[in-house]
Order: structure tokens, then sequence, then C-alpha cells
């Protein structure tokens, strides 16, 4: 027991030293701030998975060798993609930026690599670089490019030891996991240098951490430095540009040199995957989220998402300090399902009305688990009124002087009480909005 105790005692004296080794440049700060006021943006996942219409994850899913995966980008030639319509959809949707996958775990590039030729421009009959298309468009647009990166490689021979996925692809049982870094690592810089990104958006670290409930191991894993690296891989990034942000989907606290956070498919501290429940640290902050249940094209999920259900996403993900990142999996062909680009375009429309309550917010002091979320801007609280079932609404520990209450679209005015530091609104039927009722208090 003492053993294990001292391993707890270094393992969170190693990590809190090691995050006071990063200092973020001044260029770095006020990206972070850009992309803490940005508050939506779109994921794209696309590779040549899509022609298999099963999802991005259908090469572990399936247990198809490396051999035969290969020969999907030989069937790969998406003649509809457009990435000026891509980039206009996403400014319609009112989303500031965009993350797309150049690299997912299958380890097929979505951009013009000089480090693998196992990529778009030369492994399929389309040849070209969609990134450069998408960089050059988002350029046009005012739109900011990011570039997600999997760690994980369920294709290269020197990814080993072969980590927990990816296990009958046919891989060896063997090979140098320096090299893959170095490999990595090549690939990661390419992007950095050759193109006009904002950051990267890391996953499939947790393909090699270890079995977290084991906590013994889990600390000397860490100690021993049986890792990625991740240190020497984000201070190449930060060296090249040091305004470059840096995530990972690592289901951990941020790690040193890492400049946002993000939870995937749950709000921030939520844990209804099973694999969330990390702590919320003070970095700027980003919930993902599909529109059906897939991240890459699946041609038999229909399981959409409401507009409804969607823009209350996106309202509680501003309630709780984040940015919310919605995904499309583009078809085959190069374009996006109609029933996803109709949600976004209806969402453009919530926001050109209610943007202001959304954009450059914080969270506000005001959150009821799935009934009201609230944002501030400068004096300027907005409760986010969901799913109401009365017209009587209260709202408990609030001890803020108030100035007004009025209604957000129409600036009428709300009839309310405090008692007891409970606030009580009377929202008329009349006055209660299906998807969100806005109240708009200034304090004093």
């Amino acid at each position: 027991m003492r053993t294990f105790q001292t391993l707890i005692v270094l393992f969170i004296s190693f990590f809190a030293m090691g995050q006071e080794t990063y200092s973020p440049s001044k260029e770095n700060i006020e990206m972070r701030e850009w992309f803490q006021n940005a508050r939506f943006g779109m994921f794209i996942h696309w590779g040549v998975y899509s022609i298999l219409g099963d999802g991005e994850w259908v090469m572990n899913n399936q247990d198809i060798p490396v051999e035969r995966y290969e020969l999907l980008p030989d069937f790969f030639n998406p003649q509809d993609f457009n990435a000026e319509e891509i980039v206009s959809l996403a400014k319609e949707a009112g989303m500031k930026y965009i993350t797309i996958t150049t690299k997912h775990h299958d380890g097929f590039a979505m951009y013009n690599s000089k480090i693998s030729d196992y990529n778009i421009v030369k492994a399929t009959p389309y040849g070209k670089d969609i990134l450069r298309m998408l960089e050059q468009e988002c350029k046009k647009q005012g739109i900011k490019l990011f570039a997600y990166y999997s760690q994980l490689d369920w294709h290269h021979k020197d990814y080993y030891p072969l980590g927990w996925t990816g296990r009958k692809t046919g891989r060896p049982e063997s090979g140098n996991w320096e090299t893959y870094l170095e490999y990595q690592d090549a690939q990661i810089k390419e992007l950095a240098e050759n193109y006009d990104i904002a950051g990267f958006w890391f996953d499939g670290w947790w393909d090699q951490a270890p079995n977290k409930k084991d906590w013994h191991e889990a600390v000397t894993y860490r100690i021993k430095g049986e890792d990625w690296n991740l240190e020497k891989t984000y201070k190449m990034i930060h060296d090249v540009n040091s305004a470059l942000l840096i995530g990972n989907n690592h289901h951990e606290m941020p790690f040193e040199g890492e400049d946002f956070q993000m939870f995937e498919k749950d709000l921030p501290g939520k844990n209804s995957t099973g694999f969330g429940g990390a702590g919320i640290s003070t970095l700027p902050l980003e919930t993902c989220e599909t529109i059906n249940t897939s991240w890459g094209f699946n041609l038999q999920d229909d399981k959409h998402k409401s507009v409804k259900e969607l823009i209350q996403y996106l309202i509680k993900s501003a309630g709780n300090n984040a940015n919310f990142l919605l995904n499309v999996g583009p078809m085959p062909n190069g374009k996006i399902q109609k029933e996803h680009i109709e949600r976004l375009k209806a969402m453009g429309k919530w926001l050109e009305e209610n943007g202001e309550t959304i954009y450059k917010t914080q969270k506000g002091t005001v959150y009821i688990e799935n009934k009201v979320s609230s944002t501030k801007r400068g004096n300027k609280l907005y409760l986010h009124l969901l799913d109401l079932d009365s017209e009587n609404i209260q709202i408990p520990n609030f001890n803020q002087q108030i100035r007004d209450v009025v209604f957000y679209q129409d600036k009428t005015e709300v009839s309310y009480q405090v008692s007891n530091n409970s606030l009580t609104l009377n929202v008329p039927s009349e006055k209660q909005n299906d998807i969100d009722t806005i109240i708009e208090i200034t304090l004093k």
C-alpha cells in the first residue's frame, strides 16, 4: 500500500511540474481567447472508409486485414467534393471553425503527405489535396481550420505494441515504437509547416494507455515514460508556430503543452459514455458530438438528432463554458447528407436571431440539469429555459442584484420575484418557445 501511495504522489508531482514548464506565447493566448469565443465548429470525419458505409471504425469492426483495406483507395474518387460548398455550409450554420480528419485510425492521409504515399493524392484516382482546398476556402470565407490527427495507426507496421484496437488487421507482431513516433511526428510537422491551420485535434492516445481501473499500473506506466512522448511532439508544434492550439482526446486532465480540453459526446465533466468523467481544467473547453450516432458515413444510420436536440446541446455546451463541435461524415462522393445540411441550416437561422447569447459569452451562474442553462456577457445574464412545464420558474441560490428582466427576443418585461435567495420568473405559456425561452437579466 505504501509503495502504491508513493507512486501516486510521484505521479502527481511529475504531472504538476510538467505543467509548469509550458508557458504559452502571447499569440497562443490570443488564439485561446478566439477559440473560447467561437463557440461553434464543424467536425468532418471523412476518409476511404466512407466507401464501405459503415463508419470510420469499419477496418477494426469488420477485422479487415491491411492488404485488403489497401484496395479501398483505388475506389475513392469523390468527384462531388466541393470545398466552397462545405465551408459555406459551416458559415451558414453559424460555425466559426472546421476540424477535419487529416489521418484517422486507418492510417490513410487525406492530404498530400510527403512522408507516406498512402494518401489521397498519390493513392487514389481523385488525386487532389482536399485539405489544401479547404484551407484556401476557409481563408476566403473567414473560417479557421484545425487538423484532426490520429496517433493510433492500424496500418503502420511499426505501430507496436499493437494496442487495444485493430488487432486483427494483419499487422506484424513486432515493430519499432520509436520509428513509428518519428513517422507520426514527421507527418504532424509537415501539417504544421505546410498548411495554414489554427491547431491540432489529437486522438488515439488511449489505445496504448493501460487499464485506467488499475491505478498502480497506470501510475507506473506514466513514471516509466512508456507513452507517446507528447511533450516532444507538442514542443515541435509550438516551435513551428507558437500560436497553434493543441488538444488531445485522451479523456484525462490536460497534459503539458495542451491549449484546450475536449470532451467526446458529453458535456464537460459528465460521463454518460463510460469513458468520460475527467476533471474540468481552466483551459478553453470543447464538446464534440454527432448528428446521428456515427462519426464517419454510415449508410444505415438514420437516427438523426432533431434540430431542437442539437440547438439545446449547443446551448448546454455554452452554459458549461464549452464550444460545440458538431460532426458531419461526408458520403463517398464528397457530399454531406441532406438530413445534416437541413439541420445545420436550421441551427444557423436560430443563431442569426440568438447568437448574441452564445458567441463571446462565458458560463453563466445558473445551471439546472436539462432545465436551465445560462451564459453571460458583461452585465447581461442570459437564462436559457429548456422544455418548460410550468409558467412559474424557480431559480434557487440566486443572490445577484438585478436591474431589469426582459424576454430576449422582444425585450418585453418579465414579471419576477426575489425571495430568500431564490428567483421566481413568471413565463406565460404564450411567451414560451419550444426550443429555448431566453430571459435577459441585466445585473447591477
